[in-house]
């Protein structure tokens, strides 16, 4: 298999098997590819963060993701990062974001919409096609909060005196559950 834009979408895909399994087996469907090519495009990007002669840091996306979308700067803090986002054409309206620290390495790596967030209603947070930024756009007392796994992520908000906590790998939406007490 050779590394490229449609194996990169495959490998995001193997990580939101772990929230919305059902989403990915429509989208390998709909793209043609088997349960067999999900996996293998896993464990080649897997084994390229390690090997000692690949690219590291954006490097190893600009290898299987060519030249990006968009490339800039974004100020946090007293630092100035790196911003690079590639659109994926699985994911149309949205782009694959890094941001690079000082040192070169990516401190994250997520989908965000390239033309700002976007006000949702409730009924409009349908998985895969919100940000994290569209939740906190929609929902004013929206909370973010660390996922349960590497590249997972939430948002806990109110919505009809009811708390739900959305929840998304690589910044893109996943699913809305109930929110559980305690």
């Amino acid at each position: 298999m050779a590394f490229g834009v449609r194996a990169f979408e495959l490998a995001l895909m193997h990580r939101m098997r772990d929230l919305n399994p059902a989403r990915v087996e429509d989208a390998l469907a709909d793209m043609g590819a088997t349960r067999a090519e999900l996996r293998e495009a896993h464990t080649l990007w897997t084994r390229t963060a390690y090997a000692v002669r690949a690219p590291k840091g954006a490097g190893r996306f600009r290898m299987a993701l060519g030249r990006p979308a968009f490339e800039g700067e974004r100020p946090i803090g007293s630092l100035t990062c790196d911003v690079v986002r590639w659109a994926l054409p699985y994911w149309p309206g949205l782009e694959f974001e890094l941001l690079i620290g000082p040192g070169g390495e990516v401190w994250n790596q997520w989908f965000v919409r390239p033309s700002g967030d976007r006000a949702l209603s409730f009924a409009g947070l349908v998985p895969w096609e919100c940000v994290v930024a569209d939740v906190g756009a929609s929902f004013p007392d929206a909370v973010q909060e660390e996922g349960a796994a590497p590249h997972h992520w939430a948002v806990s908000f109110r919505h009809s005196g009811a708390t739900y906590r959305a929840r998304f790998i690589y910044g893109l939406l996943q699913r809305v559950d109930p929110a559980t007490r305690g």
